[in-house]
């Protein structure tokens, strides 16, 4: 099989932002891995599911192992998975905490380790973290503390690798969201949502998509912390 055909890693790629962003890359042509506990397998020659907690340590190491046996390389890979939990601070569980630490922070650290290793001995790739606009534009309307501590990480983890890889390849970005319409918000809540938006509409999961599309094509944009959130970022 040839290894001149790009290959993606997308992870949380079950539903929702994972999988348009993973529909995305083999709309484009590339093959693309895509990994989450209740991921189903495929019958697309240019598609690998794999299904694992991305909090384990073992997960990442495996997806990234068998992007390489099956396709050859990795040249992007888009840490999409995460937990979203909106609670007051002081309600927030143990149980909670851990479980968002595990999924955001460690799921993103095991796998980009390893993706690393393989772009670096090839010459270079892309990693994308999905973040959140919450992070640079708190709202009391929703609490989420535990979001902007894990995503806030990823954003300042963005630009840390951004400036390590500079010179050896490897450019590393991220999309910051505001509220999308997937299936983890119900129809009900949709118009309530939409009003935290200046433009007073969620997004569409097509424009995050094409929000990684555009860094994945931008030669010399690293270390961007790209927002796709209606104007939040900007204010009220």
């Amino acid at each position: 099989m040839s290894n001149e055909q790009k290959v993606a890693i997308v992870t949380g790629a079950s539903q929702g932002l994972g999988e348009g962003i993973a529909r995305a890359f083999l709309d484009r042509g590339y093959r693309v891995v895509g990994t989450s506990r209740s991921i189903q397998p495929s019958d697309d020659p240019n598609y690998l599911t794999i299904a694992g907690d991305i909090g384990d340590p073992a997960t990442g190491k495996a997806v990234v192992e068998q992007a390489l046996a099956r396709f050859g390389r990795v040249d992007t890979l888009v840490n999409n998975a995460g937990i979203f939990i909106a609670n007051a601070f002081t309600a927030y569980t143990e149980q909670q905490y851990r479980d968002m630490l595990s999924t955001n922070l460690a799921g993103f650290f095991y796998t980009t380790q390893h993706a690393v290793d393989a772009m670096l001995k090839q010459g270079g790739g892309h990693i994308v973290q999905i973040t959140t606009t919450l992070v640079d534009h708190a709202n009391s309307n929703v609490p989420s503390v535990l979001a902007s501590l894990t995503k806030g990480g990823l954003a300042a983890a963005t630009r840390s690798l951004a400036i390590e890889y500079a010179t050896r390849n490897i450019r590393v970005n991220a999309v910051s969201p505001g509220i999308i319409k997937t299936p983890m918000h119900a129809p009900d809540s949709h118009q309530a949502l939409a009003a935290l938006h200046p433009m007073k509409r969620l997004g569409e999961i097509a424009d995050v998509a094409q929000a990684v599309m555009y860094l994945e094509d931008a030669g010399f944009v690293t270390g961007e912390i790209l927002h796709v959130d209606g104007g939040q970022v900007a204010g009220a």
